[in-house]
């Protein structure tokens, strides 16, 4: 195994770990709910295979089913915005820039990697939420859970990547 696929793997555990075990009983105001593993394809350089980032957010999101009894819930949204993170990443770089890039606050600026990253949780909370609710009959908390825990992600996000440099 490469040193790149161990380090990936140390950080899957470690976002896997931190949700299942802390983040996933924190619910404030009964609706907003940290789901910070979504960080972890944030993380992703921009050449990296499309098919393995597929991969490695299916896994991420397996992982985090099995333990928050969500059957399936977490794998379709982070396979989605798994999806979705080349094409929308585009939008926010230039062109020219290196194909090893890694988005964050250093690399982008401030403004667009928070709304980089504010696309890519508003897009994961409204799929995971739209799928555990199934149905729009309570839609104000739906609307809640789905508006608290994108503003709770994508602080601890900002969070995190402002501490990771």
């Amino acid at each position: 195994m490469t040193i790149g696929v161990l380090k990936t793997l140390g950080t899957f555990l470690i976002f896997l770990l931190v949700q299942v075990l802390v983040l996933n009983h924190v619910h404030l105001f009964d609706s907003a709910t940290p789901l910070l593993y979504i960080y972890m394809v944030l993380l992703f350089p921009r050449n990296y295979p499309k098919w393995a980032l597929l991969v490695w957010a299916f896994a991420m999101g397996l992982g985090v089913d099995m333990f928050s009894n969500t059957p399936g819930v977490a794998a379709a949204s982070l396979t989605l915005v798994a999806l979705l993170r080349p094409y929308l990443l585009e939008l926010f770089i230039q062109r020219e820039s290196a194909d090893d890039l890694v988005p964050s606050m250093k690399v982008l600026g401030f403004s667009r990697y928070l709304f980089f990253a504010f696309l890519i949780i508003f897009i994961y909370c409204l799929t995971f939420f739209s799928l555990e609710a199934f149905s729009f009959f309570n839609w104000i908390q739906w609307a809640l859970c789905v508006g608290g825990s994108t503003l709770l992600t994508l602080l601890l996000v900002m969070v995190l990547d402002n501490l990771r440099r």
